[in-house]
């Protein structure tokens, strides 16, 4: 055990939120200690998430323009798939984002532990080294930000090679005759397109009656109609009841909702059932910090725990699990703590399924609207009145906005199609500014572009779209 050292923050976790957060609190003048296992900071998201997923994903994009292509009249040959250089590629991807991290920690003067840390007080981290070795480090504030982990079905063995996670399904150690996606949330669904775009057949099981049945029901629709057809099959309102390997496979016993018992085979299964919080073995119990029923951290809009010196920021602290809303949660608790007046308090977060075709939303749902009874107006610009989604090949998406009827103030706003996720910043904003529809119609949008069925789905509130009639209710 070494002498005990002290710093002014103590950052425990290194992913978005809490890089952004030791980054943060460094530029308020605060001396920060990161404490994280990896040689650089990133996380789960940078090493085993967002951004290893995007880059695969990003290949299976470029596959799939080449397929459709033929019907443009440009003929490509069969591709051929070199798995060591792609993973290659992704592990370089990830290596370029962590390590500039790194660098912009050591500018910033952060101190960076490789390790893991334990509270042993309300002010005190015992931290094991990589190396073994053990010390003790006193802070004034300490930020939680350590994320959370795969979900495991119980009658499962994960022991087998050829049973994955979302973490193992992206070491891509080979590309599988067959596989099966246990669960039909919006990880499972885009490492099934990765895999389904590679040459795989694909199959998925969901207990809901929908894919990702959070999501407004008509932007799920979009996708499902391209999955049908990328997917061997889609077995909704089923569960997985036993899973067995075998010399030959995986055999996976399905049970749908008329009991219906069914065997299948499998090259493999990727179990994809959400994520946990990471909340175990933190020594919490020494400290004030409250722990909700479903494992998740207690805070208020400052990201302050019932712990006056512990915050807790991110994936821990409940939905939505997102990198960037755990980004700006990370720098509101570094700025209270420096002294600042903020809180989290976010009108609407973006949220994005990189699947094919993407879908994007912001602000309240359709279905939340209908849950709270609220007056709104639901205007819809199909794609297919798009003059770009027609020059692309890709009239299958949708954009819509949700409208308060006596304000007209935007409430949300959702879409699906091909490059959403890159468009949704703009709902983000109206919405954060309360925007009302008429400051989107009358804000000129670039020709031709997929941006434009924002507009045009606000001209369609006034009944005035230039692209698709449909006269104001009146």
């Amino acid at each position: 055990m070494s002498a005990n050292k002290s710093t002014d923050v103590a950052v425990i976790g290194g992913g978005p939120g809490g890089y952004a957060a030791a980054f943060m609190a460094a530029d308020l003048g605060k001396r920060v200690t990161l404490i994280d296992p990896k040689e650089n900071p990133g996380g789960v998201c940078l090493y085993h998430g967002c951004i290893p997923s995007k880059a695969l994903l990003h290949i299976a994009k470029l596959l799939s323009e080449a397929e459709e292509a033929h019907q443009w009249g440009v003929t490509f040959s069969k591709p051929k798939i070199n798995l060591k250089k792609l993973r290659s590629w992704k592990e370089e991807v990830v290596e370029t984002m962590t390590s500039g991290l790194g660098t912009l920690s050591t500018q910033r003067k952060v101190e960076h532990i490789k390790g893991m840390a334990k509270f042993t007080s309300s002010n005190s981290l015992i931290v094991k080294t990589n190396d073994g070795k053990e010390e003790i480090l006193n802070f004034e504030h300490a930020i939680l930000a350590t994320g959370t982990e795969p979900l495991k079905l119980p009658m499962i063995d994960f022991k087998s090679k050829d049973i994955l996670d979302s973490t193992s399904a992206l070491d891509l150690h080979k590309i599988p005759k067959s596989m099966l996606v246990i669960g039909g949330g919006y990880i499972g669904l885009e490492l099934g397109t990765v895999y389904a775009t590679l040459g795989t057949k694909v199959s998925v099981v969901e207990m809901q009656s929908s894919l990702m049945s959070t999501v407004d029901k008509d932007l799920v629709n979009v996708l499902t109609k391209r999955l049908d057809t990328l997917f061997e099959d889609v077995y909704l309102s089923t569960k997985v009841t036993e899973v067995k390997e075998q010399k030959n496979g995986i055999k996976v016993t399905l049970l749908d909702k008329d009991e219906k018992s069914t065997d299948k085979l499998f090259e493999q299964v990727l179990v994809s059932i959400g994520r946990k919080p990471n909340t175990k073995n933190l020594g919490l119990e020494l400290t004030s910090v409250k722990i909700d029923k479903r494992g998740f951290i207690v805070v208020d809009n400052q990201m302050k725990t019932n712990d006056p010196s512990i915050f807790a920021i991110g994936d821990i602290v409940g939905e939505p699990q997102l990198a960037h809303k755990a980004t700006h949660e990370g720098r509101v608790a570094a700025e209270v703590i420096a002294g600042k007046k903020s809180a989290f308090e976010p009108q609407a977060i973006p949220a994005v399924v990189f699947t094919d075709p993407e879908i994007a939303w912001c602000g309240i749902t359709h279905d939340e609207a209908k849950k709270k009874n609220l007056d709104v107006e639901i205007v819809r610009f199909p794609w297919a009145a798009s003059g770009r989604a027609v020059t692309i090949g890709r009239t299958d998406g949708l954009t819509k906005l949700i409208i308060d009827k006596e304000t007209e103030r935007i409430l949300g706003i959702g879409m699906a199609g091909v490059g959403v996720g890159e468009m949704i910043g703009e709902g983000v904003l109206a919405i954060e500014m309360g925007a009302v529809v008429t400051d989107l119609s009358l804000t000129i949008h670039q020709h031709p572009t997929l941006s434009e069925t924002i507009m045009e789905a606000a001209d369609i509130f006034h009944g005035t779209s230039t692209h698709y009639y449909r006269p104001k209710k009146k």
